[in-house]
């Protein structure tokens, strides 16, 4: 078998990285922006432990003018400049190769395309299967029977990289390699800026080429081609020649690497152990380790025992009452706690040791024996029900319960009837309390990062794709090492998260917070909402009716069907047959963008653009929530059931998905109309109990600014008493432009904003809104003391707190970059205050919660939504619901200024609201 030689076209994939994180960016605790770096890092090290390469060499651009700038001067001249926040991480790229013993192959007036044509060459020369790990389609001329395409960005549905010789070249491009080059020239390539011939666009380029076998014969019969194309054959020949020799990668570069260097060494080394550690990558060093730690080499010896018969299950049973708390995990069908179904439970009280009890293998005497492969767990129920009620005095009270998102847990055995507490600790949850910037909480994870033990996978169990099974499939011996693994691991996390959030101060929050409204959640989530179908399904064709609508007036304007869906239509109908300025767009790797910000700065120029964003507004209400929602349905409740997220923001605010329901639209009419379909029960209402301005009051209690307290106290309108402290005039002469400039800066100003969001969002200059804000800061000078005393803090500790002490550590103000450190301030302060809105409705929820269970009214908390509060509540004790909800909500802590709770009723959540 020939050996295999990888030559990987960094930059490329280092924008890839850089771009594929800029949403989320990671930062060192020092403030060094490593995004691209850790994104590269692993694109980089999926490539080693899967392919294993024999040689591989890592090829960038040189930063030089290179040959095609002097056949061009204006090759590559559209391009944008490479973000600073990049090029600063280069650095550490040229580290991560040097740790890891690759090359690095650059050469001053060469571009990375030419080095890897020419290694590609010289390495099918020598034998070797040769690479092209990129998703450049240029390299598609490069490509033969023994040089193949590597795009590590598309992936089948097996998860399998897109690998392709010549006939995958013509698959996917219509032409085979060697014509390749032909094609590209007469189309040109606007992220090279490469003109070719104009009109000519990919699929016209093809068919020439096809037809008269390359780009010359093509020129050669510009009559034949006739009409506007064959004019431009004609009159754009040199363009076209000049094209080609600006697409052809040259293979002859004078490269002097020998392909001895480019043999794979060890890449597992310490130096790259350090450079992880240094740079944080935690979740990237169990790629370093020469074998994998599983929890058996870890412990010494581990004792994992299924549980399948009733003498085992009493024994079981007895160890766990002896215990003040045990760690618990159930195995389920679904990811999807209202639709998955029972397969087992396992528990653990001490490392090392754990027990699975299988619902599809368990033997009662008195009942028909199970086989030995397992029963269908459909026909389980008795059997299900029966070891429910046998554990229930565990389960149901009894001794504390340590989980891993334990809410999901509970949530599968309410629906059998059963009620698990306490919860005593759940290791999800106080990793987000320590870590609330890190991505996901997952125990995978958190087995690597503290007790650097590798889980088995899920997917090892049950696949991956079409051939996925559930749980209920898995052998005995498979399902019961994986289940007691899970609680096993669980009570080890506990020992270790536990410590860490008594350092942290942590543990009261935990205690008192998190874990009740974990309890909260799952009673909301079980409850969940009724949903009109009828309704959804009428406006889903009156939509398909606006959209169509919307459809022919956008192709009136343009003059000119074409798809609306289609980024490269959109661009040549906006910006060269419109001639809309491209400045007010930004370059993408296919041309400009068409992006929302974009149309929004068009729109005062041009009706389409407008329409455009109609047209989008209208399709995003259709598929995301129109045609989704009724999908959502359960069919044994009839109801629809959202999942809350608990881990996830880092300010403490809760999430939901399936329906996300932080983002149903309330702005527009259409929007609005979605809340009407969330409806009451028969012979019930919906309640909304609504926080009145709660961050505004946030910021008058914590910055204790005596005029800000006052207009609370007094009950004043904020926005016209901050407008006539402003503007400086009575509140009776404020005017509606003076109160929505000072609602701006009222909102403004909890989220850092400074004068330029505030001329972008009033759409005044930068003098007036820098004018506004110190007029605000004049109003109210506490405020902006308070604010300066927190930003001084949080770069003194790394960390904000919000009001019940969550904490939020903010690396980014360490960094360079001024951008990425002003973000972070703004994010400081958003989280102390946004994050303290969060903290008062959760102890509000919880305080419901425990007083709907002890005085029994005939209410139910369905759903919450930032600062509101959704009931249901029967006709006719609507006065009443509101003033029971009300005093708890405006009780649930004390400030220093009175909190209000609007409330509403009706038929629907839109009524209500």
């Amino acid at each position: 078998m020939p050996e295999r030689l990888f030559l990987i076209d960094a930059m490329a994939q280092i924008y890839r990285a850089h771009f594929a994180m800029s949403r989320n960016p990671l930062f060192t605790t020092k403030g060094e922006n490593v995004s691209a770096v850790f994104g590269f890092t692993n694109i980089l090290l999926n490539l080693l432990r899967t392919e294993k390469p024999d040689r591989l060499a890592v090829v960038f651009d040189a930063p030089e003018r290179t040959f095609r700038q002097q056949i061009y001067e204006e090759y590559k001249a559209t391009r944008d400049k490479m973000p600073d926040e990049l090029v600063a991480q280069l650095p550490r790229i040229d580290e991560i190769l040097e740790a890891f013993n690759l090359t690095k192959v650059i050469l001053p007036g060469y571009e990375a395309d030419d080095l890897v044509g020419t290694l590609a060459k010289q390495g099918a020369a020598k034998g070797y299967d040769v690479y092209l790990v990129t998703g450049d389609k240029d390299y598609y001329q490069l490509v033969d029977d023994n040089v193949f395409f590597y795009n590590p960005s598309k992936r089948s549905r097996a998860g399998e990289v897109e690998v392709f010789g010549p006939e995958g070249v013509k698959e996917i491009f219509g032409v085979l390699p060697d014509k390749v080059i032909d094609v590209l020239a007469l189309a040109g390539d606007t992220s090279d800026n490469v003109p070719g011939v104009p009109k000519i666009g990919m699929k016209t380029a093809v068919k020439l080429v096809e037809q008269y076998g390359n780009m010359e014969a093509a020129l050669s019969h510009w009559e034949e081609v006739g009409g506007k194309t064959g004019e431009n054959l004609r009159d754009f020949r040199e363009q076209a020649l000049m094209s080609k020799r600006l697409v052809t990668i040259r293979r002859e570069a004078p490269i002097s690497v020998s392909f001895d260097d480019l043999i794979l060494e060890d890449w597992k080394g310490e130096k790259a152990r350090k450079l992880f550690v240094e740079l944080g990558f935690k979740t990237l060093l169990r790629h370093l380790e020469t074998e994998p730690l599983t929890i058996e080499s870890q412990s010494g010896g581990i004792d994992y025992t299924a549980v399948t018969d009733e003498d085992a299950l009493k024994q079981l049973i007895d160890t766990l009452g002896k215990s003040s708390r045990f760690a618990f995990d159930t195995e389920t069908t679904s990811t999807d706690a209202m639709n998955a179904e029972l397969v087992g439970m396992s528990f653990s009280v001490r490392t090392g040791q754990a027990w699975y009890v299988p619902v599809n293998y368990f033997q009662f005497k008195d009942m028909d024996s199970v086989p030995n492969d397992g029963q269908p767990l459909k026909k389980c129920g008795p059997v299900r029900d029966r070891l429910l009620d046998i554990l229930r005095p565990v389960l149901v009270g009894g001794p504390g319960k340590i989980t891993q998102n334990g809410k999901y847990d509970f949530l599968v055995l309410k629906k059998y009837g059963l009620h698990c507490a306490p919860l005593a600790f759940d290791t999800m949850l106080a990793d987000y309390l320590i870590n609330p910037g890190q991505r996901g909480h997952n125990i995978d994870a958190l087995a690597l990062n503290y007790l650097k033990i590798k889980k088995v996978p899920t997917n090892e169990l049950i696949g991956t794709g079409k051939g996925q099974i559930t749980m209920d499939h898995v052998p005995l011996t498979q399902i019961t090492h994986y289940a007691c693994e899970d609680a096993d691991v669980t009570l080890r996390l506990m020992e270790i998260l536990e410590q860490k959030l008594e350092q942290k101060g942590l543990q009261d929050l935990m205690e008192t917070v998190e874990l009740p409204i974990s309890d909260v959640l799952l009673q909301m989530e079980a409850n969940g909402i009724k949903l009109d179908v009828g309704l959804l399904n009428k406006m889903s064709k009156e939509l398909a009716g606006d959209i169509t609508q919307l459809e022919a007036e956008c192709h009136l304007i343009a003059g000119t069907e074409f798809n609306l869906n289609s980024p490269k239509q959109l661009q040549h109908i906006l910006f060269e047959k419109l001639n809309l300025p491209t400045k007010m767009s930004r370059k993408t790797k296919t041309g400009y963008s068409t992006d929302q910000d974009v149309l929004e700065k068009l729109a005062p120029l041009d009706p389409l653009p407008q329409k455009l964003l109609e047209y989008r507004q209208l399709q995003k209400l259709q598929s995301t929530y129109v045609e989704a929602l009724p999908a959502l349905v359960n069919k044994a409740t009839g109801r629809v059931h959202t999942s809350y997220n608990q881990a996830v923001a880092a300010t403490g605010r809760l999430s939901s998905t399936d329906p996300n329901l932080q983002n149903i639209p309330i702005r527009t009419e259409m929007g609005a109309e979605i809340r009407r379909a969330f409806i009451a029960d028969e012979g019930n209402l919906l309640l909304s109990a609504d926080y009145s301005q709660v961050e505004l009051r946030m910021m008058a209690h914590l910055s204790g600014d005596k005029d800000l307290i006052a207009a609370f106290e007094e009950g004043q309108d904020i926005h016209t008493a901050t407008a006539a402290k402003i503007f400086r005039v009575n509140p009776a002469d404020v005017s509606k432009q003076q109160r929505s400039a000072s609602k701006a800066v009222n909102f403004g100003v909890l989220f850092g904003m400074r004068e330029y969001g505030l001329s972008s969002r009033l759409g005044i200059s930068i003098k007036q809104a820098k004018e506004f804000i110190e007029g605000y800061f004049g109003a109210y000078p506490r405020v902006e003391e308070f604010i300066n005393e927190l930003l001084k803090a949080a770069y003194e500790d790394g960390y904000v707190s919000t009001i019940l002490g969550r904490r939020r550590p903010l690396p980014e103000l360490k960094s360079s970059n001024k951008n990425v450190k002003m973000q972070a301030e703004r994010m400081a302060i958003a989280t102390t205050v946004q994050g303290s809105a969060a903290d008062l409705i959760k102890l509000a929820m919880i305080t419901l919660h425990r007083d709907l269970k002890r005085e029994k009214p005939p209410y139910k908390m369905l759903l919450q939504v930032h600062d509101e509060l959704i009931f249901e509540i029967p006709e006719g004790e609507e006065e009443q619901a509101a003033k029971w909800v009300g005093e708890r909500m405006e009780s649930a802590m004390d400030l220093k200024v009175p909190l209000v709770v609007d409330a509403g009723w009706g038929k629907n959540w839109l009524e209500a609201h």
